[in-house]
């Protein structure tokens, strides 16, 4: 799934150097980052790394030791959840099954001095923003997972905050359902026009819906910017292996006359420009990494486009549109991933089978030794 990205506004959200500790635990590390006006951006992370804390410190929901979180240039310091231009749908979505639908999102609003009209005007519209026009009046609890997570979302936006915070709210959803409401998060963002902050540890969620994607480890933001440029360019090798799949091979770089040369294992020499190398060019001892889909199994007949190293087959993963194989090149310890895409007329390999293997220099991205 592929979908256009949008430029954003000037930042609404800034944080500057906020450190967060829970006794001796030291959960966010420095935190810097700005988030613009009108933004889709992702918290991206391993369970225990520190993005469910840094959403719940801009929300108010937590303190945070020191550094400053700011909201339209306000400092939030000692500005409680509930006075913040921010409102958050959690995880179970906290729906109230004794309450109607519509009950549940006007619930926001119940101090609101806006006339009972109004808020039930204020409430319709916000379940006609979420696709559930029609349903104020029945019972939460006959909902379905999809359709909670609609309500939650209604409950949220109906009091029109300024940011709108995402824990993984997709996360009790089955697959299709997921699929199908990372598709309408996106369309909905772009409707309202505000500010979505998500967090989420599934990649590939990050990757459709997201403009910008901050990735975190162990409390502190490794790399933070838009998916193209986060998977094809990541700047080190545990942000490669965590966003996707990554292939990584051994390799060697050598400068001659001021061109840069590496030789990778079971591939052979090639030409990298210093563009391929995120973290700089790592002359000496190194490693490539390469996505799956950047090799070509080459069948009878067929031409490389770049170059072609020989390969046998060790593994074949049949998923209908797609097929994956684990492919040993000569010299080299650990087998590599290829995804081809089953097209009419292009037969599965068998696991023994010898291959021949196209792959491009261009694709692959090269890390230093400590990188």
């Amino acid at each position: 799934m592929t979908i256009k990205k949008k430029p954003t506004g000037p930042a609404l959200i800034t944080l500057q150097n906020v450190e967060k500790h829970y006794g001796d635990y030291h959960a966010l590390r420095g935190i810097n980052l700005e988030i613009g006006t009108g933004e889709f951006f992702s918290l991206l992370g391993p369970s225990g790394c520190g993005k469910t804390t840094l959403l719940r410190t801009i929300a108010g929901f937590e303190d945070y030791d020191s550094g400053y979180v700011l909201i339209s240039g306000r400092d939030m310091r000692g500005v409680p959840a509930n006075k913040r231009p921010t409102n958050m749908v959690f995880q179970s979505y906290a729906i109230f099954p004794h309450l109607t639908v519509l009950q549940n999102v006007a619930f926001g609003l119940r101090k609101s001095p806006m006339s009972k009209a109004e808020k039930t005007k204020a409430a319709e519209d916000a379940l006609e923003m979420v696709g559930l026009k029609g349903y104020g009046h029945r019972a939460a609890h006959a909902l379905s997972g999809g359709q909670r997570q609609r309500v939650a979302l209604a409950r949220a936006l109906v009091l029109k905050p300024k940011v709108l915070l995402l824990d993984e709210p997709l996360s009790a959803l089955d697959r299709k359902m997921r699929e199908q409401m990372q598709v309408e998060l996106i369309k909905l963002q772009r409707e309202v026009g505000i500010t979505f902050i998500l967090v989420t540890h599934d990649q590939e969620e990050a990757l459709v819906m997201s403009d910008r994607i901050a990735v975190m480890f162990e409390g502190e933001i490794v790399q933070c910017d838009d998916p193209e440029v986060l998977y094809r360019r990541p700047k080190s090798k545990r942000v490669a292996d965590f966003i996707g799949v990554m292939n990584f091979l051994p390799a060697t770089v050598r400068e001659e006359n001021g061109t840069y040369i590496a030789s990778v294992a079971g591939l052979g020499e090639a030409e990298i420009a210093e563009g391929q190398c995120p973290a700089g060019v790592p002359l000496g001892e190194a490693t490539v990494g390469f996505r799956p889909e950047t090799l070509t199994i080459l069948y009878e007949g067929q031409t490389a486009t770049h170059r072609e190293a020989p390969a046998k087959v060790e593994e074949v993963v049949y998923y209908g549109d797609m097929t994956y194989y684990d492919v040993r090149f000569e010299g080299v310890e650990k087998p590599v991933r290829i995804s081809m895409r089953n097209i009419f007329g292009r037969d599965v390999l068998d696991v023994g089978a010898s291959a021949r293997v196209s792959w491009s220099p261009g694709a692959l991205v090269v890390f230093g030794a400590d990188q």
